[in-house]
């Protein structure tokens, strides 16, 4: 899919906080000089060529009692697709990435409460039949991470 200057716009502005009304996506959508509608279309057709693969707010899970946890998985090449079905099914991993390594599976649980952490990693290994690595957060450091579009 090819991104005209507009829709580079919306990406790049929807990075930024959202604003607390109750039309966020039509104050939005004029600071863009676009119809809400135009936006929501646009948004949609991002989302359905997976240009957009996650749209949402991050909370702090542990500030609301919950926890997140980053885990790893070693799945052997021909089983990754399926694997990756399975691990992204359930509703605790916030995302989920291939690295070129031995644990080439890499995701984060959220989940609320730290106990939902390892009942997590233990359903997706009772489904896949493959040890889930869990590697808890030590230290938080806040990165501020934005792509330009």
């Amino acid at each position: 899919m090819m991104l005209d200057q507009t829709d580079r716009a919306i990406l790049n502005r929807m990075q930024d906080d959202l604003p607390l009304v109750s039309h966020p996506y039509a104050t939005v959508a004029k600071e863009l000089g676009l119809s809400e509608a135009e936006l929501l279309a646009r948004l949609t057709r991002m989302t359905e060529a997976r240009v957009i693969t996650r749209f949402g707010p991050f909370f702090d899970a542990a500030a609301m009692g919950g926890a997140f946890c980053l885990c790893a998985m070693a799945v052997p090449a021909g089983e990754f697709e399926a694997v990756l079905t399975k691990v992204n099914a359930h509703p605790e991993v916030a995302h989920n990435y291939e690295r070129t390594h031995r644990l080439n599976m890499w995701f984060v649980l959220a989940t609320e409460t730290p106990e939902g952490i390892e009942a997590a990693a233990d359903a997706i290994e009772r489904e896949t039949g493959i040890e889930v690595l869990c590697f808890p957060k030590l230290q938080e450091f806040y990165i501020g991470f934005r792509v330009a579009a």
